[in-house]
């Protein structure tokens, strides 16, 4: 299950003391290639101390494409910035002191159920050629409105003829069936319950449906519930293939969900306000995302609330950010009021100066994934499995 290759004998009894699994111990990295040929059931390579940073790098970036499901762990002496900034633009798992026997272990473990998971939604349940696009809303600060994003691009790009499923990732507190007005029986919680056994049908059952064209995985509605990181690329993978298009709401975290929904994004839309902070976590997002080699030209900037009077300006964050911004959604209270009512402002409003800017959005999303509004297919009911539809709570006043 795990291959080391390390070339110093107290190195290796060390290390392979902290790994307590079958261990394959090889001299060089050059031997890795062949030893994996001959031993497909190999998903974990660690490379000790022994292997150099250029040879660590090169094969973590040629395993990134061909063996997307290997976990590469790379272990040194001492582990800084540097060392971490390196390893994560290559490819690396994870990376881990030498004397740190349990942290080894750890992500050995994690490499492990992350690559059996993989291969087992490709093996059985993923469709090679699925139709479907992934947009990902992300910012790494609260209150910007992102969850506010994902639904009412989610719903236009329904109103406009497409099947889209709104993804919310924020599974320690996600707002999107709420901002939905719905009442999920099925949760991402009931992952869980799965055991890896993920298909279509399956995915499907956890599915709220909203209105013909537009459905909801929701976060879970109990605080403390637990959703398997590990099951998260394949449910992505499978909603490409049910969905013309997968909206995903993130927690605003790097977490392993999030970068799940990365993997699979075919477009980001980081969500910003004109102020101190938002710029700053902006700023922040952004480095991390050129290190994880996530390319610019599928970034779509997003300001919302952003024609407040409060001393910043667009220019001012394009110029710090480099990048432009592809839509602002100017301040209004009726957005709230549709949010409290449990209503995108783009279906309850749709001649609204902000659902005008947030239809608008939508339609470019869909011009550059290629998606026709016109050219849509009709909307179809599932013969596969029975979608249970969310049942309506009441306005709230």
């Amino acid at each position: 299950m795990t291959v080391l290759v390390e070339q110093d004998p107290t190195l290796v009894d060390l290390l392979r003391a902290a790994v307590s699994d079958g261990v394959s111990v090889l001299a060089g990295v050059d031997q890795v290639e062949d030893h994996l040929r001959r031993h497909r059931g190999e998903h974990v390579v660690v490379l000790g101390p022994s292997v150099s940073d250029v040879d660590a790098a090169a094969f973590a970036e040629q395993n990134r494409v061909l063996r997307p499901s290997l976990g590469v762990i790379l272990v040194r002496p001492a582990v800084d910035s540097t060392v971490l900034a390196d390893a994560l633009r290559s490819g690396m798992s994870q990376v881990v002191e030498t004397r740190d026997g349990i942290g080894l272990q750890d992500a050995v473990r994690r490499a492990q159920e992350l690559a059996l998971a993989m291969d087992e939604g490709r093996r059985q349940h993923v469709e090679p050629n699925a139709k479907g696009s992934l947009v990902t809303v992300f910012s790494t600060k609260g209150g910007v409105g992102k969850s506010l994003v994902a639904t009412n691009v989610g719903a236009a790009l329904a109103d406009q003829g497409h099947r889209v499923c709104v993804v919310d990732l924020d599974v320690h507190g996600g707002d999107v069936a709420i901002m939905l007005q719905l009442t999920p029986q099925h949760t991402l919680a009931d992952l869980a319950r799965m055991h890896g056994a993920l298909d279509a049908a399956g995915v499907e059952s956890l599915l709220t449906q909203h209105s013909e064209r537009l459905f909801v995985l929701a976060a879970p509605v109990q605080l403390g519930s637990t959703v398997p990181a590990e099951s998260i690329g394949s449910v992505l993978a499978i909603l490409k293939g049910l969905f013309d298009i997968v909206v995903v709401d993130t927690s605003g975290a790097f977490d392993d969900y999030g970068l799940h929904a990365f993997d699979h994004s075919e477009l980001l839309v980081l969500v910003g306000t004109l102020d101190i902070p938002a710029l700053k976590s902006l700023k922040l997002a952004v480095g991390t995302l050129d290190l994880l080699n996530f390319p610019r030209d599928r970034w779509r900037l997003l300001l919302n609330r952003a024609d407040a009077k409060v001393g910043l300006s667009i220019q001012e964050f394009e110029d710090t950010l480099g990048l432009k911004v592809t839509a602002s959604v100017p301040s209004n209270r009726d957005v709230l009021a549709a949010v409290n009512r449990g209503e995108p402002i783009v279906l309850a409003k749709s001649t609204h100066e902000v659902s005008k800017v947030l239809s608008s959005f939508a339609t470019g999303l869909a011009r550059d994934l290629s998606l026709n509004p016109e050219a849509a297919e009709p909307p179809r009911r599932s013969h596969r499995a029975m979608l249970r539809r969310g049942s309506r709570s009441e306005k709230v006043a």
